[in-house]
C-alpha cells in the first residue's frame, strides 16, 4: 500500500497564526537568540519565513523566473538555494523586529490564500528533490512547503522554550509528508528478500512507516507497522522532526532512537532529510 495522499492546505492557516503570534510577543532579546537553525538567530529565521512564503507566490502564484540560469544538478540548485537565503537574511538584517513582524503576518497570509485555491492532484511547478522525484504531485509539493513552515515555526518555538505547537496533527502531518524520503535516503542499499525497515514514532503526533522491497528494485514506503519487520526504529516524535529537519546531529539521532534487530538497516535513516539544505 503506497503512502496516502496528506493534504496540507487547511493547516496553512492555523499553523501561520500561531507562529505569527509567537512572532508577536519576542522581546527585544528573544529576537537575537540563537535556534537550531546553524548560526541563524530567531530575527534570521523570521527572515527566511518570509522570503520563502513571498518566493512562493512570486514563483509559483505571479509565475515570476527565479533569478539567474535554472539549475541544471542537484549542487546547482543547492547553492541557488543558499544564495538566496543567504542574500535575504543578510538584507533583512537592516529592518526592525516590528517590520519583519508585520512582513510575515502579510506573507503568510497571503500564502495560505494562494495554497488553498490549489488543486492537490495536479502536477506540481516544483519537484519535491529530497523524496528523489523529477516530477511531483502537487499536494506533495504543498506539503513540502507546510513542513518548511512548520519546522522554521518549532525552531522559534524552541529556542524561546514555548514547548511544541499546540495541535500535535499538524506535526504528525509533517511526518507524513517527510516519510516520502525514506525510499531516496534507502537508494545505495541494495534491499535482502524479505527486509524491511520499520519506523515507529511514539507520541501525541506520532504513528508507523514501514520500508519495504520494491517490486521494480529499490525501496517503497508504506504506512502502517510490519509486525515481521527486520529492524525497527523508534523514536519520539519531537525527536523525529529534529533528525529530518537537520535540527540534531547525527550522534545525538542515534542515542534517542531505540533501534532493534539488524541495527545496519537503521543507519541510512540517521541522514534522511525532509529538506534540501
Amino acid at each position: 500500500m503506497p503512502l496516502p495522499v496528506v493534504d496540507t492546505r487547511p493547516l496553512f492557516r492555523p499553523l501561520s497564526r500561531d507562529i505569527a503570534g509567537v512572532i508577536r510577543s519576542l522581546t527585544p532579546e528573544d529576537w537575537m537568540r540563537p535556534t537550531v537553525a546553524g548560526a541563524w538567530r530567531i530575527r534570521d529565521v523570521v527572515a527566511h519565513l518570509i522570503d520563502t512564503a513571498l518566493r512562493r507566490l512570486s514563483f509559483h502564484r505571479d509565475g515570476r523566473r527565479p533569478p539567474g540560469r535554472p539549475p541544471s544538478t542537484e549542487s546547482d540548485l543547492i547553492a541557488l538555494i543558499n544564495e538566496l537565503n543567504a542574500s535575504w537574511v543578510r538584507a533583512a538584517d537592516r529592518l526592525s523586529a516590528r517590520v519583519l513582524a508585520d512582513l510575515y503576518a502579510y506573507a503568510s497570509a497571503e500564502l495560505c490564500a494562494f495554497v488553498e485555491t490549489l488543486e492537490p492532484h495536479g502536477d506540481a511547478v516544483f519537484a519535491v528533490s529530497w523524496a528523489g522525484e523529477a516530477r511531483s504531485a502537487q499536494w506533495l509539493d504543498v506539503g513540502r512547503e507546510f513542513t518548511e513552515v512548520w519546522h522554521h515555526g518549532a525552531q522559534i518555538r524552541d529556542a524561546i522554550g514555548a514547548g511544541p505547537f499546540p495541535d500535535p496533527a499538524w506535526l504528525h502531518a509533517v511526518l507524513e509528508i517527510a516519510m516520502h524520503v525514506l525510499p531516496h535516503a534507502y537508494r545505495d542499499v541494495t534491499p535482502r528478500p524479505g527486509a524491511a525497515v520499520a519506523v515507529d514514532v511514539t507520541g501525541a503526533a506520532g504513528g508507523a512507516w514501514t520500508l519495504v522491497p520494491a517490486a521494480a528494485g529499490g525501496w517503497d514506503a508504506e504506512p502502517g507497522r510490519r509486525p515481521t519487520a527486520t529492524t525497527t526504529v523508534t523514536i519520539a516524535d519531537d525527536d523525529a522532526w529534529r533528525v529530518l529537519f537537520n535540527a540534531i546531529s547525527v550522534d545525538d539521532a542515534s542515542a534517542r532512537m531505540r533501534i532493534e534487530g539488524d541495527a545496519a538497516l537503521a543507519r541510512p535513516l540517521l541522514r534522511a532529510r525532509a529538506v534540501i539544505v
